[in-house]
């Protein structure tokens, strides 16, 4: 026979576990919170969302939220739907709620359609109720007198519920002013002008229309600061100047080089002719000798031509003597 005391704990045990297991698959308390707030839904209902592993905890306070807010088209059926699909009903029913409070036409189809697309629908309501401040990164650009300008803009921009499905995002906002802005500082005659009338980049760029296409309508553009950078036109010149100055040196080093090769093969030629030369003049003997053999120059001939070498001689040398040897040879 079991013990009366281990007997009760074992009962008190077995109904603790019976009691946690009921009210986990039937979530009796949600389902009178429900009742209480005036949201029909049965226990039976209740345990059906957990054998479709669809958390009632979720499901429930979303109906509540909706019908508080007076949000009677929203069904369970549609907030059980959107969390099998992979959406985020809390914030679905947020988004609806507060578009609902700003008098924004946002559909439940749409929201979900919004949520599902990835972008955070219930922000994207604020952002449309509470317009967004977007900071550009710098952007330089170049006026027509070269001179750089670094320009920083505020967008003030609004969240398109109509095009958040498809529409681009803050990265193509940010990408159309930088183009805008670097197409109206580029198009002013000096520098000054911008610096002048900063306002003028502003309305340039809301005249183009850059929110096309977007998930957001701009709605104000402001020049927050500009800068003066770099002097773009006269390094471009500098750049240019020192590029030619390169060039004429290495045409003139070619014209040295080919002056140089000119010199030398001049040099060879002339090394060419004094070496004929020597050659010619070393078979003078042996012409002379021929000549007197075969009697084509006389004795006398021979004679005087070399009288006139030895004459030719003595003015060299005499030519060679410096002043103090001439006045000595005259002693």
């Amino acid at each position: 026979m079991f013990d009366a005391p281990l007997l009760s704990v074992a009962m008190v045990v077995a109904l603790v576990v019976l009691l946690s297991i009921f009210f986990h698959f039937v979530p009796f308390f949600l389902w009178l919170s429900a009742k209480v707030s005036g949201v029909h839904i049965s226990l039976i209902q209740l345990f059906l969302m957990r054998i479709r592993n669809v958390p009632p905890g979720i499901i429930v306070p979303s109906l509540i939220e909706a019908h508080k807010a007076g949000l009677r088209n929203i069904t369970r059926d549609n907030l059980e739907a959107h969390y099998m699909t992979g959406g985020h009903v809390q914030r679905v029913v947020h988004a609806l709620v507060s578009a609902s409070k700003a008098n924004i036409d946002l559909p439940f189809e749409k929201a979900t359609a919004i949520d599902l697309a990835g972008r955070d629908v219930f922000e994207a309501v604020q952002t449309s109720v509470n317009p967004k401040v977007i900071d550009t990164p710098p952007v330089a650009a170049v006026a027509k007198n070269g001179i750089q300008l670094i320009a920083k803009a505020r967008v003030t921009v609004r969240a398109n519920i109509h095009q958040l499905v498809g529409g681009a995002g803050e990265d193509t906002i940010l990408a159309r002013v930088g183009e805008g802005i670097v197409s109206s500082i580029g198009s002013a005659v000096s520098h000054e002008e911008v610096l002048e009338n900063p306002d003028s980049i502003s309305k340039l760029v809301l005249r183009k229309g850059l929110d096309a296409g977007t998930a957001f309508e701009i709605l104000s553009i402001d020049i927050a600061d500009i800068d003066v950078g770099k002097n773009i036109g006269a390094t471009l010149q500098m750049d240019q100047a020192n590029a030619d100055k390169n060039i004429a040196q290495a045409k003139a080093e070619e014209r040295r080089a080919m002056a140089v090769a000119t010199e030398q093969e001049m040099k060879a030629k002339a090394q060419e002719a004094r070496a004929e030369v020597i050659q010619a003049e070393a078979e003078v003997p042996k012409a002379l000798a021929q000549a007197l053999r075969d009697g084509n120059m006389g004795f006398m001939d021979f004679y005087r031509l070399q009288n006139l070498k030895g004459d030719t001689a003595m003015r060299e040398n005499f030519s060679k003597l410096g002043k103090d040897d001439i006045a000595e040879i005259i002693k």
